[in-house]
């Protein structure tokens, strides 16, 4: 994701320097220049980016709030100190906003950049979602939107109506494996998105994990929202789920409210 957020903004007119935290395939063939960077030494990145002339800020890739925690004390008590000391999606949201907006840099909305791999309404792939998982369908949209909504996840695992598991810290993969360990196989994955998500910072996502995953459980479709989840690698990602006879739907949710 984050090589392809960088070749899109290069695409849009951007000089873009990628700032690393931990690894970002393909981003050094992707920016101009790559910057190896750290929480622990939020100076460094600060004094880089001023050096720079950064104006604008895209975040992409996978950031766990545990991070936060294995950073030394004086770092971290400077963020908890912009968070009201609390590690919340929002109050993390707002500290970063709060920081970058005292150097001039904006931050950009994600899908204003995801370009071809923004989830378009349809089927992806060969298979269709069969006629016994419709009431599913809308079962599990409706709980996966609650879950986003609240901000404890967005995917779930059922199965005749039963849900297997619910997202939470462990990621969409992990959910899927411990959905599948109970559900077993022909089960139904269901990805859905607060009305409210921020794209700036988070983009729901699906990919070749996602669909190895359920592979390897044997599920047998797959339900995300169209215009809010980004498919990864798409053309790998399909090639996944038609090689393993999995159905895979991108669609509004069918919720009265909607």
């Amino acid at each position: 994701m984050p090589a392809h957020l960088a070749r899109e903004a290069t695409r849009k007119g951007f000089r873009v320097i990628a700032f690393a935290f931990g690894d970002a395939p393909g981003i050094g063939e992707a920016a101009e220049r790559t910057v190896p960077s750290s929480l622990a030494d939020l100076r460094a990145v600060v004094a880089e980016l001023q050096a720079e002339g950064v104006s604008a800020a895209l975040f992409s890739g996978k950031f766990w709030k545990q991070d936060v925690l294995l950073t030394p004390e004086t770092v971290r008590a400077h963020i908890l100190a912009r968070t009201g000391g609390v590690l919340t999606d929002a109050g993390l949201i707002q500290a970063v906003v709060s920081a970058l907006g005292a150097l001039g840099i904006e931050v950009l909305d994600q899908l204003e950049f995801l370009g071809d791999w923004l989830a378009r309404p349809g089927r992806l792939g060969r298979h269709e979602v069969g006629a016994p998982h419709q009431p599913d369908l809308e079962r599990g949209f409706a709980i996966a939107r609650t879950l986003a909504e609240l901000g404890i996840g967005q995917t779930i695992v059922l199965k005749h109506g039963m849900v297997a598991a619910v997202e939470a810290a462990d990621g969409t993969t992990e959910t899927i494996h411990r959905g599948l360990h109970y559900a077993g196989a022909g089960a139904l994955v269901v990805k859905a998105v607060a009305r409210d998500n921020d794209y700036r910072f988070d983009v729901p996502s699906i990919g070749p994990d996602t669909l190895e995953a359920m592979r390897a459980g044997g599920a047998s479709a797959l339900a995300i929202e169209a215009g809010r989840v980004a498919v990864l690698e798409p053309a790998r990602t399909v090639a996944l789920a038609d090689h393993a006879g999995i159905a895979v739907v991108s669609m509004d949710p069918p919720s009265p409210d909607r």
